[in-house]
């Protein structure tokens, strides 16, 4: 009986041992967990990064005040008859 006994407490040990230090832990889960919670986060941050993307390509395609606007402060132009002046600082 007591063969038996110590037997079974070994078994017990090591399905113990698995399930706390194994492969498939609770620490390894819980470590799987944080991943997907940190990759979710992640992905909506580049969801709402390209839903702006997207919203500026609509404005691009559809209308001239976005295209106006980058025209201006990109690449410096302006428009027929208006005057342009530059404010230097003094240093």
């Amino acid at each position: 009986m007591k063969w038996i006994a110590l037997i079974l407490v070994i078994i017990l040990m090591t399905l113990q041992y698995r399930i706390w230090f194994g492969e498939s832990s609770f620490r390894e889960i819980n470590l799987q967990h944080q991943k997907i919670d940190n990759i979710k986060i992640e992905n909506k941050e580049l969801a709402l990064r390209n839903q702006k993307i997207v919203a500026e390509i609509n404005d691009l395609r559809n209308g001239t005040d976005a295209i106006e606007e980058r025209a201006r402060y990109q690449l410096g132009m302006i428009k027929e008859g208006e005057v342009f002046i530059r404010i230097l600082d003094s240093h």
